[in-house]
């Protein structure tokens, strides 16, 4: 069956009885999981969606997410999935850009009513014609007057259901990119794309449907990174999902203990959090004994937490790389050899990677200092951005998908991210590259954290500026020492002459580090 949802239909015909969700005291079997999918496969019937129609989601990490990402495949439509912390402006922007006409809403929290959000860009929308509110306790006042609840709704259909078959070509789902210029796109995303990228898990990481793994999920669900190497990599092989709606390192430490994780993919602002919060008191070694895999994208990963990481859990973690329009991974460290550290690895089987210049051509192999863009082709490359036929035109030639990432290849065919092409400093008529500056900020003692910036400057056109949160250890650091530091680690032109110290750092949803907040 071509229907990315048969990643758990058959998970659910061979391990019927295996524990596929957990959240919190809450265990859902694949059967259970898969009948509740069916439930809604049912009701979107019955409100009339058909093959091919735009269903939009706005839910953390609950089971609910994957019980109605697999409905809405089952039904044959396309999963929309949007970002929780959205509000009713944006909402309402993402229902109408990708004509979606039945939306499921969580009601979220005193801190995030994503429902009312939710409920208000609905109703500033004209395509969007059905509205299910999805609230944790059913029995509870409706928190919000006008929206039907989900639960008695879905209650009241049968749990079987014959999945809509889709072709491979057809879109499975779409993925809002984060708009760091203009509006947010919608990346197209066939079965064939998010199917073939969640099975890669057999060779990118040994998966074996026989000793499966329990995987941590703290990356956020409506995110690429998370939907596909956690929640569809995990359905795909039989595994375990353990659910966390919002990373925070303590409950994340006590589930890798308690479920006996042996699968963690985190952003790298993930595995700086772990390292730390840990103290003597943690079983370190427990958690150590049970980790088989620890695997990290979505941003530069920093040397120093490598190395730190891999001192306390005995684990390498392997780096991967992607973008929500590659399904998402592209390249990744090679399971079982030892991992060069600072590399994304090399392209994934049946994908190809190279470099190219600002005019498509091709940057020449043998020099591993050369720079280029990043390019990519494969099973894993998207339709299109939805509606955007320019924007598709300029992103992708010849199915060579261009990633806006700088990098350069050495000699082994292994790649290193040099920094994005918008994130590149040039200083006095030099190329500055931030992630080379972060990584060497990171090894001073007194930085825990810190993003390297260009700030405007009226002679030399952008200043180098580091945004550092101190080490806890080393509160009485200045800017005039940090300054001084660099001065001896960097050629004249790169060293940081602005140094700002916060508590902490903007980030996205997905743990990155959100650079177009800092000047």
């Amino acid at each position: 069956m071509a229907n990315l949802a048969a990643l758990l239909e058959n998970s659910a015909q061979t391990y019927a009885e295996r524990t596929a969700i957990v959240f919190g005291d809450t265990k859902l079997t694949y059967a259970q999981v898969n009948g509740a999918a069916n439930q809604v496969a049912n009701l979107l019937v019955e409100r009339g969606v058909k093959p091919g129609d735009k269903v939009a989601l706005s839910c953390p990490n609950l089971p609910y997410f994957s019980i109605i990402y697999y409905g809405i495949l089952k039904a044959g439509a396309t999963v929309v999935p949007l970002n929780v912390l959205l509000k009713a402006r944006e909402v309402a922007y993402h229902l109408d850009d990708s004509d979606a006409v039945a939306y499921f809403a969580f009601e979220g929290t005193a801190d995030l009513p994503i429902g009312e959000a939710a409920w208000d860009g609905f109703q500033a929308t004209d395509s969007c014609r059905e509205f299910f509110l999805i609230k944790l306790d059913s029995a509870a006042p409706a928190p919000l007057e006008g929206p039907e609840h989900y639960a008695p709704l879905v209650a009241a259909q049968p749990p079987a259901f014959e999945t809509v078959e889709r072709d491979d070509d057809d879109t499975a789902v779409i993925l809002y990119t984060s708009g760091t210029t203009g509006q947010p796109k919608g990346a197209e995303l066939r079965h064939r794309n998010m199917r073939d990228n969640a099975l890669a898990g057999t060779e990118l990481f040994a998966a074996n449907p026989e000793t499966p793994d329990t995987y941590l999920c703290v990356l956020p669900l409506f995110h690429s990174f998370g939907q596909t190497v956690i929640q569809n990599g995990a359905f795909a092989f039989g595994g375990t999902v353990v659910m966390l709606p919002r990373f925070e390192a303590e409950p994340a430490i006590g589930l890798m203990l308690r479920e006996k994780v042996t699968f963690f993919a985190g952003v790298p602002t993930m595995y700086w959090g772990l390292l730390g919060a840990l103290t003597p008191e943690h079983p370190v070694a427990e958690i150590a004994a049970n980790l088989r895999v620890a695997a990290a994208g979505g941003s530069a990963l920093p040397v120093e937490v490598h190395k730190n990481f891999k001192e306390r859990f005995g684990v390498t973690i392997l780096e991967g790389y992607g973008l929500s329009e590659t399904s998402p991974v592209a390249s990744f460290s090679v399971f079982g050899e030892e991992p060069r550290v600072g590399s994304i690895g090399k392209p994934i089987p049946g994908v190809e990677m190279k470099l190219i210049n600002d005019d498509w051509s091709d940057v020449p192999d043998g020099d591993p200092e050369a720079i280029g863009e990043i390019a990519i082709k494969g099973h894993n490359i998207m339709k299109g951005y939805y509606g955007r036929p320019e924007a598709t035109a300029e992103a992708i030639r010849d199915g060579w998908f261009r990633s806006g990432d700088l990098g350069k290849k050495d000699a082994d065919g292994y790649y290193f991210i040099v920094d994005r092409s918008k994130d590149m400093i040039i200083r006095g008529g030099y190329n500055v590259y931030p992630r080379e500056i972060e990584e060497v900020l990171m090894q001073h003692p007194a930085v825990s954290l810190v993003a390297v910036i260009g700030v405007p400057h009226e002679s030399h056109g952008e200043e180098i500026k580091a945004v550092v949160v101190k080490n806890k250890d080393h509160d009485d650091v200045t800017e005039e020492t940090l300054v001084a530091w660099g001065k001896e680690q960097f050629a004249a032109y790169k060293y940081p002459r602005v140094v700002e110290f916060r508590d902490e750092l903007p980030m996205t949803s997905t743990g990155k580090i959100l650079k177009r907040e800092l000047s």
